[in-house]
């Protein structure tokens, strides 16, 4: 199908997957605003997808918890091979579950448009077998937030790295960790926050073109980081709009866990029949907020407006 940019490339609901656009700083605050609405529009499908997302991303918890109390249970100390391999098993699960984030996507974007949305349509990458095109994404992407996080250690030389693992090392044997910050921990800090927004634009947008704008790995990652470039500052407005909300969350959360505190003073061990359905809640919240941003990131960089409502057929 032909379209403005050229014959290549392909459609889907009218938006040309093949281009990436810049925007003003303002639309950060946008795409936070129209990323936390999506799941008041949408409460049914898109809180019922984060439910099963979440039970699937929790597997990989479940199971290094469990390794973690078994060697611990058996009086060995824990070597810093055992929390390699123990993240290498997270690692391969967690690749497993990464097709079921494009699927949220994919729940999204039919709900946004108005088509037919449910909880379990997030399978459809297993279903429709896009599942290895977008494990090979994720494999890409841990490539290159590996390959992040060395240049900013080595840049920094390293210290806090090798702190880091101290860190672990006597959380591992119920040892005090280091009492001082290592040289360099300022800088690595801020550079780690700078290549984490940058990364949030390029996960977004490349797993929205994987998922939603039928593009390759490379390409996805090709458009991932030139749509992340062209955004640099509305990407740093997302991350300020990110701390002011995270603070009034954190305010609201503070005050409801004091009125817990105080009911549980009355009620004893009701309190926890109390506090693990918020928790849930909370997570859902942060899933669904998470993605709907993601989504309405893509769609601002790599997609045109569409009319609330107008539903436009699939075109591969």
């Amino acid at each position: 199908m032909l379209n403005q940019h050229g014959a290549g490339a392909p459609l889907i609901g009218g938006i040309d997957t093949m281009a990436t656009r810049s925007r003003g700083p303002s639309a950060g605050f946008d795409w936070l605003n129209r990323g936390i609405s999506a799941g008041i529009r949408h409460p049914k499908p898109l809180f019922g997808a984060a439910g099963l997302l979440m039970l699937a991303v929790l597997i990989p918890a479940l199971i290094s918890t469990t390794m973690q109390f078994q060697a611990l249970h058996s009086g060995m100390p824990m070597q810093p091979t055992f929390f390699g391999w123990m993240a290498a098993l997270s690692m391969l699960i967690s690749l497993l579950v990464f097709p079921l984030y494009a699927g949220y996507l994919l729940v999204i974007d039919a709900a946004e448009r108005g088509l037919p949305a449910r909880a379990v349509d997030i399978f459809r990458p297993y279903r429709e077998g896009n599942a290895l095109r977008v494990i090979g994404f994720g494999v890409v992407m841990l490539l290159i937030y590996a390959a992040m996080l060395v240049a900013v250690f080595t840049l920094t030389g390293g210290g806090v790295a090798h702190w880091y693992m101290q860190v672990l090392t006597a959380r591992a044997n119920h040892q005090l960790p280091p009492t001082t910050l290592p040289d360099g921990f300022g800088i690595t800090f801020l550079l780690i926050m700078l290549v984490a927004i940058f990364m949030v634009g390029f996960h977004s947008i490349g797993l929205g073109q994987v998922a939603l704008g039928n593009r390759g790995v490379f390409g996805a990652i090709g458009d991932g980081m030139i749509g992340a470039v062209k955004n640099l500052l509305p990407l740093l407005m997302l991350a300020l709009g990110l701390i002011l909300v995270w603070i009034a969350a954190a305010l609201c959360i503070g005050i409801a866990a004091f009125l817990l505190a105080l009911i549980g003073k009355l009620v004893g061990a009701l309190v926890l029949v109390l506090i693990i359905p918020l928790y849930i809640a909370l997570l859902l919240l942060v899933i669904t907020a998470m993605y709907g941003v993601a989504y309405h990131l893509w769609r601002d960089v790599c997609g045109d407006d569409v009319e609330p409502g107008f539903a436009e057929p699939l075109v591969a």
